[in-house]
């Protein structure tokens, strides 16, 4: 049975010439009055205004969120009690601006950072890569995560030592994963002949902890700050997305910039009913509720934004997978599990689960209306591309009857349609701002903390008596407070 699609004005919303069609979410006008109410008794509205307004909102760590301000590209006062924060913030950028007209004969530069540390920047610069015409001022990128020596090798193989500068990027500057990267790839850069001073001159660090990088040995003026009130997350705004300038150029990074500050302003002025990011997040938890969904999808139809889920998946499940609420009390609901991939190449791959599979997944179909090359192909291809996305949704929320079982779509599968003009800077910073106020918004909805993540911390205090064991070498491990039996008989057979 197919969705039906009311014909009210919530179908299809616009906000920074961002298109947002819900007519397949199947939420006729009485529903989303309804939803509205709800909003409005979560306090949604005034939520939205303490976040803009620096209100300690990130309550377990009582300090606020406001990752905003980093793209206040007009520089309107923003109190952190009482203090306004934007001197320092553009102090920054002008940091950032001058640094791009520094660097003159590099040609690697080594991103060194994990979670937020290392998807904001990575995402943006795989997805401006595309953009045509664009230049990449003759350096190449490249991002090092994983504590894998794979990746390393990778990277430092195709590197040349004598012309590379390293970003570490930490808001700690504590993080196992990069301080020991950092590390390697300082010892790479002595054993290829560069010399201390060298080295001085080609490390850089952005971090909150500037007492730690400069005890590493990264000279102080080649530390660019980043606050506690910015979480790891939400924080390639700051000085995290300087790979972002230096590979596309200042200009392209205020774009960035830009294009948040816009989708910002519409989600703090736009009224509920009228407002992107409400809209999504009145929409998934619409479904929550009538589909008990546990799980939802997002498919660029555009390749370049093929590392967009992996950044949506921290997003939402490290800032909304909580268990109890601000309140300490158990949830009904919190984040569903992100998953995702460039269209159309899902459709070759999990597409199959969504139209017939025993749950209902909702999707976020992202469409750009114009071709990402100049190819003599690439209006015939974008055609085709989407057509594929506007016919997976149609197909998903309508279904098909057959007289065979196996030739039956259920339907009812409901999806966004959420459409860019284009893709370049400005609109994927809007995109990325989207998401992240729809999980704020969500967040208030679930009365949970968006902005802490404890839950990350656990298995990092565990880790460090199994690494002394493995180190050890040991294959008489005991199991014991920290350690339980199954872990320590895996220890067990590793060391031997």
């Amino acid at each position: 049975m197919p969705l039906q699609p009311s014909s009210t004005p919530q179908n299809s919303h616009t906000a920074v010439n961002v298109v947002l069609d819900t007519a397949y979410q199947g939420i006729d006008a009485p529903t989303w009055a309804k939803l509205f109410v709800e909003a409005r008794q979560s306090k949604l509205e005034e939520y939205i205004a303490d976040l803009f307004a620096g209100k300690h909102i990130n309550v377990s760590e009582n300090r606020p969120a406001l990752h905003s301000a980093l793209r206040n590209l007009h520089q309107t006062p923003v109190l952190i009690d009482g203090k306004d924060v934007m001197p320092t913030v553009a102090a920054v950028w002008s940091r950032i601006e001058a640094l791009c007209s520094q660097w003159t004969g590099v040609t690697d530069v080594i991103h060194i950072g994990i979670g937020g540390s290392d998807f904001g920047p990575r995402l943006a610069i795989e997805a401006l890569a595309h953009v045509p015409g664009i230049s990449s001022r003759g350096m190449r990128m490249h991002f090092l995560a994983n504590i894998d020596t794979a990746e390393l090798a990778r990277i430092l193989a195709r590197a040349e030592a004598k012309s590379t500068r390293v970003i570490i990027v930490s808001k700690s500057f504590t993080t196992l994963e990069t301080t020991m990267n950092a590390k390697a790839v300082v010892n790479w850069l002595k054993d290829s002949g560069c010399s201390q001073s060298d080295i001085t001159s080609a490390l850089y660090a952005v971090t909150a902890n500037v007492p730690a990088a400069s005890a590493f040995g990264i000279a102080e003026e080649n530390i660019f700050p980043f606050w506690d009130w910015v979480g790891g997350r939400y924080s390639v705004w700051s000085a995290v997305g300087l790979p972002i300038a230096l590979q596309y150029g200042f200009k392209a990074f205020q774009e960035f910039l830009a294009g948040a500050e816009a989708m910002d302003l519409h989600f703090k002025n736009a009224p509920l009913e009228e407002n992107l990011p409400v809209i999504m997040a009145l929409a998934l938890l619409h479904q929550q509720k009538i589909h008990g969904i546990t799980s939802y999808a997002a498919i660029p139809y555009a390749d370049a934004l093929d590392w967009f889920p992996k950044w949506l998946q921290q997003l939402d499940m490290e800032s909304n997978g909580k268990s109890v609420d601000r309140d300490g009390k158990p949830v009904q609901y919190s984040s569903p599990v992100v998953f995702g991939s460039a269209g159309s190449n899902a459709q070759h791959s999990y597409f199959q689960m969504l139209h017939q599979g025993t749950e209902i997944i909702p999707i976020d179909f992202i469409a750009v209306r114009e071709p990402m090359s100049d190819r003599p192909e690439a209006v015939a291809h974008h055609r085709i591309l989407l057509s594929n996305c506007l016919a997976q949704a149609q197909a998903l929320a309508n279904g098909k009857g057959a007289s065979n079982p196996n030739d039956v779509y259920p339907g009812q599968r409901p999806s966004n349609l959420l459409l860019l003009p284009k893709l370049n800077a400005f609109y994927l910073g809007a995109l990325l701002a989207l998401y992240e106020n729809r999980a704020a918004s969500l967040g208030a909805l679930w009365n949970i903390n968006s902005f802490d993540q404890p839950g990350v911390e656990y298995g990092k205090v565990l880790a460090k008596p199994i690494e002394k064991a493995l180190a050890s070498h040991a294959n008489n491990i005991a199991a014991s407070e920290l350690i339980d039996a199954v872990t320590a008989a895996r220890i067990n057979y590793l060391n031997s």
